[in-house]
């Protein structure tokens, strides 16, 4: 990816500013965050031991009223908590132009969790969703390209309930989130 975002970088929410922020969801949001809980001795050690590295940033686009947002990215600021990585968030209607840089499928979707180096130089990204959940939205889009299609809204809306299915009842999704988190952050 040729993108840089130095032109954002020190512009976002702080993690505690997001929280405080919110007017919707924050109890759900400080529901997930407080059920976070590392799942392998060995993902805690991975994420504190990036604090040997000053070479990364990460610029989060969410908003508070996104569902996928209020369930997600309580485990991004908990695995980065420790880290000693800056943590910014960048609400999206504020920065439309960064988050069409980042589009899902050509749509606005949230949240997208960006990796830079000091420069801004994006290095990866993730979101938004755990990739078996986002499975589900892209064989949708695949096979029903036609948002006006009169069977649409009905079949969207079987979509999320698969989507929310496949996150489970649980925490379990959020072990998920921090080994794909850890996988990519492992090849920068």
């Amino acid at each position: 990816m040729s993108t840089n975002l130095s032109a954002v970088i020190g512009k976002g929410l702080t993690p505690q500013q997001f929280i405080d922020s919110m007017q919707r969801n924050q109890e759900a949001f400080l529901d997930w965050y407080g059920k976070f809980q590392w799942e392998t001795e060995d993902d805690r050690e991975f994420f504190e031991s990036l604090n040997n590295r000053d070479d990364l940033r990460c610029v989060i686009i969410a908003a508070e009223w996104c569902g996928d947002v209020v369930r997600n990215i309580p485990v991004v600021f908990k695995a980065l908590e420790n880290s000693g990585m800056p943590v910014e968030v960048l609400i999206m209607e504020e920065h439309t132009d960064v988050m069409d840089q980042f589009l899902t499928f050509g749509g606005r979707s949230i949240p997208v969790v960006i990796f830079t180096d000091t420069g801004g130089h994006v290095l990866g990204k993730w979101g938004p969703r755990p990739e078996r959940v986002q499975a589900v939205m892209k064989a949708f889009k695949e096979g029903n390209p036609d948002r006006e299609a009169p069977d649409y809204n009905d079949k969207i809306q079987a979509v999320r309930a698969e989507m929310l299915r496949q996150y489970g009842e649980g925490v379990g999704y959020q072990s998920v989130i921090v080994s794909e988190l850890r996988e990519l952050l492992s090849t920068f």
